[in-house]
């Protein structure tokens, strides 16, 4: 069975809207210090000397303990005051009129490493500084990003083989159900599901290896454990009789693929810098199987800063070994959405979406669409999740570029959220 959690926020949590030094200088966060993830906020100061120059200063801790900061140069106005959705930065982490920069800049020292977040009933804490000439730090304020909103319900999932977690909105419902299968080292990334609970989607968060009693690595996958994951979600009486669709990225891409196309009464499907092909481990599903496409481990390079670049490493689903793997999706009735970033450098996702869209028109199917970023990254998550350029590789073993530009990066994770809801809303109504 499964175990509701109330919503709560940590103790430490701070809660202040803004800070007033002896200066006299201030920061406000419009409309509120606290707003959702996902939500841009509109950062003011006054108070200071016209023409007085300053630096802005932010920083996010992750769960790990890793700093991820930013900083920018600001001139005030005659004013005294400071816009950001009006006024250019100098220089420092980025230049320009950039209203959200001191978000979407924020990295670390360690080139390799991406920013971990899994506990979602807490919220994400960003600290504004102003920091003058001197260092002196004269006005700094805190944004709550808030990951679970009041009312959506979180519910730990243990019921059979089913693990995960179950997000579902405010009210009886009825609500269309989704799908996630992105997992994180140690269970299901939380926050993209509970971010589409409170836009009114029942959301199960569904983790298959590496957490609890899961395998720690899997060597082979069921399409049955996958399609218990649907039934529990189907059973819901929230969710009862309502359409399915499923939300998917990098390995987990081709999962959603197969389940699209092989288990019954899938309407739409995510899919995000993906495979078109069954990659890396063997795919079961009652009398059938799909072989791995593999990888050839001699053409990963090296690059200058002493990642890997495995751009090569995937071998071609097209070629004669790969051909076997590829997922025969036009047998598949949902409609789909690919999306993929032309930086992307874990694999070729633009090619393997369009193959995967060209498979659909030769066979007169018009059930898809693809969007394509050209500077983004692999890891297009939701909007404002610090940029990854590079970390660890579960396969590999070792720190591997993603690719991709912050800026682009971030700004392709803002759109294409904007894009994932109103596709869901569309083929599964709300």
């Amino acid at each position: 069975m499964y175990a509701a959690l109330k919503f709560a926020f940590m103790p430490f949590a701070r809660s202040l809207a803004k800070v007033h030094y002896s200066s006299g200088v201030s920061i406000k966060l419009l409309p509120s210090y606290k707003c959702s993830f996902e939500d841009p906020v509109h950062v003011m100061v006054s108070g200071l000397n016209p023409h007085q120059r300053v630096n802005l200063r932010s920083k996010i801790t992750d769960e790990g303990g890793r700093d991820f900061k930013a900083s920018a140069i600001y001139l005030a106005d005659d004013n005294g005051q400071i816009d950001l959705k009006r006024d250019s930065s100098a220089g420092g982490s980025f230049s320009g009129v950039e209203p959200m920069g001191l978000f979407w800049a924020l990295k670390a020292d360690l080139l390799s490493c991406k920013f971990k977040l899994k506990d979602v009933t807490r919220p994400a804490l960003v600290d504004i500084e102003v920091v003058g000439e001197d260092e002196k730090v004269l006005a700094k304020v805190t944004n709550e990003r808030h990951c679970l909103s009041e009312g959506v319900r979180r519910s730990l999932v243990t019921e059979g083989r089913i693990r995960g977690t179950l997000f579902m909105p405010t009210g009886n419902g009825p609500f269309p159900g989704i799908l996630d299968t992105y997992i994180l080292k140690g269970g299901p990334f939380e926050l993209r599901a509970a971010l589409l609970a409170k836009r009114g989607f029942a959301v199960l968060a569904l983790a298959y290896q590496n957490y609890q009693d899961l395998p720690k690595k899997a060597d082979k996958f069921h399409l049955e454990y996958f399609e218990e994951g649907l039934d529990f979600l189907r059973r819901q009486p929230e969710v009862k009789g309502q359409k399915i669709g499923l939300l998917s990225i990098s390995k987990s891409g081709d999962l959603a693929l197969s389940m699209s196309t092989f288990l019954p009464d899938i309407t739409a499907a995510v899919w995000i810098n993906g495979c078109n092909a069954n990659s890396l481990i063997p795919l079961y599903y009652k009398d059938m199987y799909i072989p791995p496409l593999t990888l050839d481990f001699k053409k990963k390079k090296m690059t200058a800063l002493g990642l890997v670049d495995m751009l090569e490493v995937v071998n071609d689903p097209m070629s004669k070994e790969g051909l076997p793997t590829v997922i025969p999706i036009e047998r598949a009735s949902a409609s789909f959405m690919f999306i993929a970033s032309e930086a992307d450098m874990n694999w070729r996702s633009v090619y393997h979406a369009k193959l995967a869209c060209d498979r659909l028109k030769a066979h007169g199917k018009n059930n898809y669409e693809l969007v394509k970023y050209e500077k983004a990254g692999h890891f297009i998550e939701v909007p404002y999740m610090p940029f990854c350029l590079a970390a660890f590789h579960g396969v590999l073993e070792q720190p591997v570029l993603f690719g991709g530009e912050p800026k682009a990066h971030s700004e392709a994770q803002v759109d294409a959220w904007q894009r994932i809801i109103i596709f869901f809303k569309r083929t599964l109504g709300s």
